[in-house]
């Protein structure tokens, strides 16, 4: 049975740092593409993230060179470090089980129950 499960949002002031973990059961995280997205209230789902099952990265302009996605195949994670966090960065956080075409990631039908991230000016 495929699980995910997220860990490690909170609240922080802005310019701080948050680590964000999705545990994920029922499959080796590293044979899969996998992927960071993020609801803001009132936005649409929209993708942070992503890392395909052969090691590219895929990052929103929004979040380059201040996230990073990771996989810890020991511990089956998929991480995502946050630097210099701002407030545009709140939301819920939710991992996802994909699969990239075209270099597009297509989000599958897995999913985590989500993680808030609050950031305060």
């Amino acid at each position: 049975q495929v699980q995910l499960v997220e860990s490690g949002g909170g609240s922080v002031q802005a310019g701080r740092s948050l680590s964000l973990s999705c545990a994920a059961s029922g499959f080796a995280v590293s044979s899969f593409s996998m992927a960071w997205l993020r609801q803001a209230p009132g936005k649409e789902r929209e993708l942070v993230a992503r890392i395909s099952s052969a090691g590219g990265k895929e990052y929103a302009d929004s979040v380059k060179g201040r996230f990073t996605i990771s996989k810890d195949k020991a511990k089956n994670t998929l991480n995502l470090q946050m630097n210099r966090l701002n407030s545009e960065d709140t939301a819920v956080y939710y991992c996802n089980r994909g699969r990239v075409h075209d270099s597009r990631y297509i989000p599958g039908d897995y999913w985590g129950q989500g993680t808030q991230v609050t950031v305060s000016s």
